[in-house]
């Protein structure tokens, strides 16, 4: 009789809670584990004519290229007025919170801000374009500590300026002002000083945000720098393994944050610089290169693997702007699609791709399938200026867009 209750409990949870979206906070750069995945279900799989529902938008957030985190309600981002860089708290509403500076932000090439801000345990981090990484209370944006790394590291800034997101690893943040013997650096995340620096790693910073791998028992800071891809002991900042990014080809941009999974490492570089899947040592110290590819080429928008598939848009000389589609396990092309002519963001969720075109604004869901670039809906972005650089986000059934001085909270739940 037991047996029967039990089933009949699991029968009644299963209905009640298949129409349910499950939330998930997006806590930094690209979401948890910087993958551009969310665990979020229950979302449409068909927006309405024009797109889903706009709840609500804001403007008032000043110069600047950063998406946005959100967690335990309130949601963070960045933006320049003046020569002055500012972090924002919102509340699910759009209602403004708090606003604090943190400093110069970069004035030159694209100047305003590119830092996303990344929460962990009621404190938010920030890296600026001018290399201070600073931190705040997340619910009063008081101010805890900040630190000029260029001057104290003796970093040397890049063309367009720092744009590394801050890694909470344990109790350290890690940044890469691109130092002697500095590249990457650890401060201890309650006070902002020095841990360790990457001794023997003087290399710039080249807009990476840098990615967490726990393998064998080690820990792993995986990013890339001016010149090389790295995998540093996230505990000590010693240098474990380095290799090269196809050097002299190209500019020395490498924005996109390496992905991990399953004892492997995939990089990708744009500019033709194309692909790399590594293969990682079971203890973490040593890699080998398993496939390469010339056809994914992403410059700044990142990467998702969904089911055993790449999915990102390349930047080539012969191909800029279609959106390509790799079979993780050997690298083989499975599509190569257009669309607008442009490259873009993208994110995934829920079975969907969301492509965000860098250059019309438009959002397109796409099914997450290795048979081709298939549009089920799609919209444009029309509030805003610039670029459309800023990266989507997911949280609790919505989906957040930022361009230029606009940030903007779309209903993305299926009811």
């Amino acid at each position: 009789m037991s047996n029967i209750k039990s089933i009949i409990v699991l029968f009644l949870s299963i209905l009640l809670t298949g129409g349910m979206c499950y939330s998930d906070d997006w806590n930094e750069f690209r979401g948890p584990n910087r993958e551009g995945k969310s665990a979020e279900t229950g979302l449409l799989k068909k927006w309405p004519e024009g797109g889903p529902k706009l709840i609500w938008s804001v403007e008032g957030l000043g110069i600047g290229f950063s998406s946005v985190a959100v967690v335990d309600g309130f949601i963070y981002t960045t933006g320049m007025f003046g020569s002055e860089g500012f972090l924002f708290a919102y509340d699910l509403n759009g209602k403004l919170q708090w606003k604090v500076s943190y400093g110069p932000e970069w004035q030159r090439s694209h100047r305003g801000t590119r830092t996303i801000p990344t929460v962990d345990n009621g404190r938010v981090y920030v890296f600026s374009g001018m290399g201070i990484m600073a931190c705040f209370d997340a619910k009063t944006g008081e101010e805890k500590w900040a630190v000029d790394t260029l001057k104290k590291f003796q970093g040397k800034n890049i063309m367009w300026g720092i744009a590394g997101s801050v890694l909470i690893v344990g109790p350290n943040a890690i940044c890469t002002p691109g130092g002697k013997d500095a590249s990457v650096v650890a401060l201890d995340k309650m006070t902002g000083q020095s841990v360790w620096t990457s001794k023997g790693l003087s290399e710039k910073s080249s807009y990476c945000s840098p990615a967490l791998i726990e393998t064998g028992g080690t820990e792993l800071i995986v990013t890339m720098l001016e010149r090389s891809v790295v995998g540093l002991d996230a505990k000590t900042g010693k240098v474990l393994w380095k290799d090269g990014i196809n050097e002299g080809v190209g500019r020395n941009n490498h924005p996109v944050t390496p992905l991990y999974r399953d004892d492997y490492i995939y990089i990708t570089a744009g500019y033709d610089k194309g692909g790399v899947k590594y293969r990682l040592s079971a203890d973490g110290t040593k890699i080998s290169k398993k496939w390469e590819d010339a056809t994914l080429d992403v410059h700044h928008g990142g990467v998702v693997l969904v089911d055993g598939y790449l999915y990102g848009a390349n930047w080539t000389s012969n191909a800029r702007g279609d959106w390509v589609c790799l079979d993780w396990d050997s690298g083989k092309v499975m599509y190569e699609a257009k669309w607008n002519g442009n490259k873009g963001s993208i994110i995934y969720a829920d079975g969907m791709l969301y492509c965000y075109d860098e250059n019309t604004g438009d959002v397109a869901l796409v099914k997450a399938s290795p048979k081709d670039f298939e549009i089920v809906s799609s919209f444009r972005i029309t509030e805003g200026s610039g670029k459309h650089w800023a990266h989507p986000a997911i949280s609790d059934g919505r989906l957040y867009i930022r361009h230029g001085d606009v940030l903007m909270a779309y209903d993305i739940k299926n009811k």
